[in-house]
């Protein structure tokens, strides 16, 4: 990964030549197979850093990728294929699956705009996803929050029913 783009996503300015540089403009001036190595070693940071928060602003920039900046490189008269098995897993909230299911397809079949979208769309998903999760953690381990998540047993709630339903018709 670039000096420049690490910085980035790691929320650093960028080295002296590019220290004005944004996402945006690295993403503009790049073309289709630049993006598409730029997706893979954001993948690839993604999944190996220890940084939560690096962890999720790549994620983020890889559905800005993949939503705003691919899209444009691709035909606009050519038609795309979204395997049914990534949508069905992206729909159940598994977008860690729908994504292996994605990068499998466009092995296989070759980038495209309609995968380009709902990659865009899983990436989306599971930034928010992971972003949950977290505060979920988070408030778990303050002390004064865990009534919020205590289960009982169900005979700890005594189960009342109105006389009018007992009754037999």
């Amino acid at each position: 990964m670039s000096p420049t783009l690490l910085a980035l996503v790691e929320g650093r300015t960028p080295p002296a030549p590019a220290a004005d540089a944004t996402f945006d403009s690295l993403c503009r001036a790049a073309d289709a197979a630049t993006l598409e190595t730029t997706c893979g070693q954001l993948e690839d940071f993604r999944r190996a850093t220890a940084n939560f928060y690096h962890g999720v602003r790549a994620i983020f920039f890889l559905a800005a990728i993949h939503r705003y900046y691919l899209p444009p490189h691709f035909p606009a008269t050519a038609a795309g294929l979204v395997p049914y098995a990534g949508h069905k897993l992206a729909l159940a909230r598994r977008f860690e699956e729908a994504l292996t299911v994605y990068h499998q397809h466009r092995q296989t079949h070759g980038p495209g705009d309609a995968l380009s979208s709902a990659f865009a769309a899983a990436y989306h998903g599971l930034a928010f996803k992971t972003l949950a999760a977290q505060v979920q953690k988070t408030v778990r381990k303050v002390r004064g929050n865990q009534w919020m998540f205590r289960v009982g047993h169900p005979l700890d709630y005594p189960l009342r029913l109105r006389r009018e339903l007992l009754a037999r018709d």
